[in-house]
């Protein structure tokens, strides 16, 4: 992959990090600075994020780590996404359930 392939898909993961809301004030999580790093190495993609408040409802925050997975997953070069939440009481469960392929759409 040369440099260019790289920075077109880094670009294109921060437009879809731009595009996601938090769902309970419906602001975009890169307007609210929740994003602490991300990485992209060969294809891959670690996303880490913290949320609003270390108590806010978790299934804010595993709709966002959701959202995250799967929009940055659909982009082409983008083989698989890892997102790491922190600084929350669910984090560990959260990041678990998401990586794993644990779907949050199964529960509406």
């Amino acid at each position: 992959m040369d440099m260019s392939s790289i920075q077109e898909i880094r670009v294109r993961i921060f437009e879809e990090l731009s595009k996601i809301v938090d769902p309970e004030i419906n602001v975009s999580i890169m307007e609210l600075q929740l994003v602490d790093n991300v990485e992209i190495k060969d294809g891959n993609v670690k996303v880490e994020l913290h949320l609003t408040s270390p108590f806010c409802p978790a299934v804010f925050g595993f709709k966002i780590a959701q959202d995250i997975r799967d929009n940055l997953k659909r982009i082409e070069g983008v083989k698989d996404v890892k997102v790491m939440v922190s600084n929350h009481f669910m984090a560990e469960v959260i990041n678990k359930q998401v990586n794993e392929g644990f779907s949050t759409s199964t529960y509406k």
